[in-house]
């Protein structure tokens, strides 16, 4: 039963290293989407306030104010004065993202890439090879006009259809649009485009990866020499042609393109161990604990 759910770009792991290790940072980002999810959810349904709000702004523990920077900015453009909270808030949020990587958010936070996920693996148990293809630049397209309709229409525009916002309301009222965008979600990145959501429309994508490009926290191809060309970090990758630079190229290892969203896909599923969580003062280089537990 666990063989048939093993997606097929991790099998070769699983026989080299074991299910564990060909699923350790897939599991560790369920458990932080669950768990960041699991906390906006206790307030209105169990009455535990440890965060009150979602994804947009949110109030921890009664004393930190944490605001979306994509949200104030939409804000600004709408004629807002924001407060000083929730400016400090939202500098707080992308000072983190500059450290973890700004598309850390998508693959490690964002409840929606649980949902697309789900299609990808089903379009490859399906055998589903219909593809249309779309240009990933479309949202930056889709982040600029959120911004201009936000300036004509004075509000956070993108709040009133944005999938995140909708499914927790939806989760917490049991009904709604929400249910509806999810499913046209799931639907679109089934039949329509591998990761079409996530990798080529969604403009809190485009506008994380702006501020991914200078974070510190990057995956490095330390061991590109020992790759086996099997090509499953380039078919269970999100955002594929972010691996060739670093995996191909002669320059860094690291793979420094701000589309990268440091979910550890390409490490889970890499058979030789070619990659591992870096960081740009690293240089990308494989630490020494590691080096030595590979010689022995």
């Amino acid at each position: 039963m666990i063989g048939r759910l093993i997606s097929d770009n991790r099998r070769q792991s699983v026989a080299a290293r074991g299910l564990l290790r060909s699923h350790k940072w897939w599991l560790l980002r369920r458990l932080c989407q669950v768990s960041v999810l699991g906390l906006f959810m206790l307030g209105p349904l169990a009455g535990i306030w440890i965060a009150r709000g979602n994804f947009g702004a949110s109030r921890i523990g009664g004393v930190v104010t944490l605001a979306d920077p994509y949200i104030l900015l939409q804000g600004l453009f709408g004629g807002t004065s924001p407060a000083i909270p929730v400016v400090t808030g939202a500098i707080i949020v992308a000072l983190g993202y500059l450290l973890a990587g700004g598309r850390a958010y998508c693959g490690w936070v964002c409840p929606v890439n649980v949902v697309t996920d789900a299609a990808f693996w089903l379009r490859e148990k399906t055998g589903l090879t219909r593809d249309r293809k779309l240009d990933r630049r479309t949202r930056l397209a889709v982040l600029v006009g959120t911004l201009l309709a936000s300036a004509v229409t004075g509000t956070v525009a993108w709040e009133f259809v944005n999938p995140v916002s909708l499914l927790q309301r939806a989760f917490i009222t049991g009904i709604g649009l929400g249910w509806t965008v999810i499913l046209a979600v799931f639907l679109l990145d089934l039949f329509v485009s591998r990761r079409a959501w996530c990798s080529h429309l969604c403009p809190v994508g485009a506008f994380y990866g702006v501020i991914g490009r200078a974070s510190v926290l990057r995956v490095s191809a330390a061991r590109r020499d020992a790759c086996t060309d099997c090509g499953a970090c380039f078919n269970i990758c999100p955002e594929p042609h972010v691996i060739v630079p670093a995996l191909k190229g002669k320059g860094s290892p690291l793979i420094l393109s701000g589309d990268c969203q440091n979910c550890g896909n390409c490490i889970d599923s890499c058979p030789v161990d070619v990659f591992h969580m870096s960081g740009r003062l690293g240089g990308g280089r494989m630490p020494a604990t590691a080096t030595q537990g590979q010689q022995g």
